[in-house]
């Protein structure tokens, strides 16, 4: 039996998901074993549905309900609905851009570094990028450009974030993703166990053209990613296999680490 649950204002005690917390009480305060996040739009969210992930409840205009968010009502079974006014919804960050549905939903269960990496050829690592926007871009990027999954260190954004979730297109529920502990030293000696390849995409003089014919041919390869503007530690570029760099010109030295991201993942992706 569907749950319909009429709200004039955000001070509801089901809306506390959307209206009242934090990202960071968002992971923890609500679920401590795995916490909460959410999902804007019909489309993300019946990815993340298609992908397993269990809701708890939905936010959405009424005119909806019968609308564009019928699917994803029928879905969710006896979970709270919870609909109110466009002016109440509007009231909510982001809203603009979620067409009028959210779900929150349970944090997965993370894969280990070994499941994600296990009979894989092509890695992302994702070293210490804060932006949820580049964050989410690379997520899309590397689900679309033929990498096996996705490895973030804990300095990172929350791919769960809901700007990151909203980006990725709803990707972030489709291509494997983890975090890796004890980032570069330890976690490196793990993939080179593992028996990866590591490549730094950096500005070193050392540093080879992204379509050099030995990183095309190496079969199993890690490509390292790092943050907005300072980029990867020495210690990183020093412990990796290779450098490289996307050749440029008219005197630009870099591209924003999501379009780096996007061009590296094209150009080095196993056919």
């Amino acid at each position: 039996m569907q749950m319909i649950i009429p709200v004039t204002d955000l001070s509801h005690p089901g809306l506390q998901p959307y209206a009242h917390l934090t990202e960071a009480q968002l992971r923890n305060r609500l679920e401590p074993d795995q916490g909460i996040f959410i999902a804007e739009s019909p489309k993300v969210i019946r990815v993340a549905l298609d992908a397993g992930y269990k809701p708890l409840s939905l936010l959405t205009e009424e005119k909806h309900i019968a609308g564009q968010a019928a699917d994803l009502v029928a879905r969710l079974e006896s979970l709270p609905i919870y609909i109110g006014s466009r002016e109440l919804l509007a009231s909510l960050t982001g809203y603009e851009l979620t067409r009028g549905v959210l779900c929150a939903m349970h944090r997965p269960v993370l894969p280990s570094v070994e499941q994600i990496c296990r009979g894989k050829q092509r890695i992302v690592l994702v070293d210490n990028v804060v932006n949820s926007t580049n964050t989410g871009a690379i997520l899309r990027a590397a689900a679309a450009l033929g990498m096996d999954g996705i490895l973030f260190t804990t300095t990172c954004c929350d791919p769960l974030n809901r700007r990151s979730v909203r980006v990725s297109m709803g990707t972030v529920f489709q291509i494997p993703w983890t975090y890796i502990p004890s980032w570069p030293r330890s976690g490196m000696e793990m993939l080179h166990a593992m028996g990866f390849k590591t490549v730094a995409l950096a500005l070193t003089p050392k540093a080879v053209p992204i379509n050099h014919p030995s990183l095309v041919a190496e079969e199993r390869l890690v490509l390292v990613l790092g943050t907005e503007g300072d980029g990867l530690s020495q210690q990183t570029i020093n412990d990796c296999d290779y450098q490289a760099i996307i050749p440029m010109q008219r005197g630009v030295d870099s591209l924003n680490v999501a379009a780096a991201a996007a061009v590296a993942f094209w150009q080095l992706r196993k056919a």
